[in-house]
């Protein structure tokens, strides 16, 4: 059966524009028409009256640690690698199936109220496997895969030997593979070069490229990292990455603040992505990334928000809006808000390989959509031009704003009503386990 969701107001579409007073239509998950609304003739078909909300497509986030939820606030005023010594790498060793079930859920539940219908997700080294299946339960779309980590001098205990770290990624991508999800996708995650031999980084690019999926990693974050990576190296990240023929069109590099020109030419010659987290980069005081030249440069460049226990929160709405006016410090001209929604939704679909899928609201696209409800706003203009209108999600709105979201055209979220979990419970449970974790944690 068809279902129709008739929106009076405006619907985004791509390459974005407003459309008014159409008839979204939906079958088996894909969206098989957007047509004037009096131009719908379609018999047995599921009805919902939408008429008073805008639809967009769901955000795209290319750089989450579902297993940090849990640890949101606990770890402020500290930059990178202090942060991941003192708190991070102790709780994430510590996480046992219950907490690491719970911080998913946690994590799941923000990013569905605040329109995130897609991520990429990098795990800790151990219970992927609780990752992956609350994932699926969940309904979200994901590229997912575990923390490779064969060096830790800052806590190492967290970390495996290069053959087990390569064995048992191989298995987890087997695992997914064998589940034959279209939703969910395994991505070889090494976490950054000072976490890794170069053995490590080596063996999990040539399995990337045997299972056609992509290559998550951490680099040029901090200006310590880089240090560091130049003490060991004699050269700056993403040159070691260039000299190791780590580069290309499926690696995907989180942060990337700190890249020289140099660097820049490198990322864009080989058409690697750019994964830009502005709340992380500025709560943990490692800097701010020149994104203006990155797409300059032609440079993919999309959106996330990296780790709760960094920014404490998953909204893609903060993402965007840091985005934008944060450039305005350095930039001219502004970043437009048509790119920063771009790089939310589109440029996100891009990164992962699924821009014929996802990332815009397109017949035989996924039926992924975000319905606002902007009149919950303090604005009294009438949005009636596509500027307006996103200018009111990216710099005005906030979850309240969000009414309902759909993933293949089912909803995860109905007028504001979280659809999957008990919220009161999945808090408490929570709860109980985050005090667990901090115990064996010993903080």
């Amino acid at each position: 059966m068809k279902t129709i969701i008739r929106i009076k107001q405006a619907v985004i579409k791509y390459p974005f524009e407003l459309a008014n007073n159409k008839d979204i239509v939906i079958e088996d998950g894909i969206i098989v028409d957007i047509c004037d609304t009096e131009m719908a003739k379609y018999d047995n078909c599921y009805f919902i009256d939408f008429s008073n909300y805008i639809a967009t497509p769901g955000f795209i986030q290319t750089h989450i640690h579902l297993c940090q939820t849990l640890f949101r606030g606990l770890a402020d005023n500290m930059e990178l690698l202090g942060w991941l010594q003192k708190y991070i790498f102790p709780l994430e060793y510590f996480h046992d199936s219950k907490s690491m079930s719970a911080s998913v859920r946690i994590g799941i539940c923000e990013l569905l109220k605040t329109g995130t219908t897609t991520i990429m997700d990098m795990g800790t080294i151990h219970h992927e496997d609780v990752i992956i299946d609350e994932i699926e339960n969940s309904g979200m779309r994901a590229y997912l895969g575990k923390s490779m980590m064969d060096i830790n001098d800052f806590f190492p205990k967290l970390k495996e030997t290069t053959k087990d770290s390569l064995d048992s990624s191989y298995k987890l991508a087997k695992v997914v593979v064998k589940k034959n999800n279209p939703k969910i996708n395994y991505v070889f995650s090494p976490r950054f070069m000072l976490s890794c031999t170069d053995e490590l980084l080596l063996e999990a690019y040539a399995m990337h490229k045997e299972f056609k999926t992509l290559y998550h990693i951490h680099s040029s974050e901090n200006r310590g990292e880089m240090e560091a990576v130049y003490k060991r190296t004699k050269k700056r990240n993403i040159e070691v990455f260039r000299d190791m023929s780590l580069l290309g069109e499926t690696s995907c590099f989180a942060h990337c603040i700190w890249l020289d020109e140099n660097e820049i030419d490198m990322m864009a010659e080989t058409n690697s992505k750019v994964l830009h987290c502005p709340s992380s980069n500025f709560k943990l005081g490692s800097g701010m990334a020149d994104i203006p030249k990155y797409l300059e440069k032609g440079i993919c460049v999309s959106l996330a928000s990296d780790g709760a226990s960094c920014n404490n929160n998953l909204s893609q709405l903060m993402e965007m809006r840091l985005s934008a006016f944060v450039q305005r410090i350095k930039s001219t001209p502004f970043l437009p808000a048509v790119k920063t929604f771009e790089m939310a939704t589109m440029n996100g679909a891009k990164t992962l390989k699924k821009e014929k899928e996802i990332g815009s609201l397109e017949i035989g696209k996924k039926a992924d959509i975000i319905f606002w409800d902007l009149d919950k706003e303090w604005n009294p203009l009438v949005k009636e031009d596509l500027d307006s209108l996103l200018s009111a999600i990216i710099y005005s709105s906030t979850a309240d704003n969000i009414n309902s979201v759909m993933i293949d055209g089912k909803f995860v979220i109905k007028n504001r009503e979280n659809l999957l979990y008990d919220e009161a419970e999945l808090f408490s449970f929570a709860k109980q386990e985050l005090k667990k974790n901090m115990q064996r944690a010993g903080l």
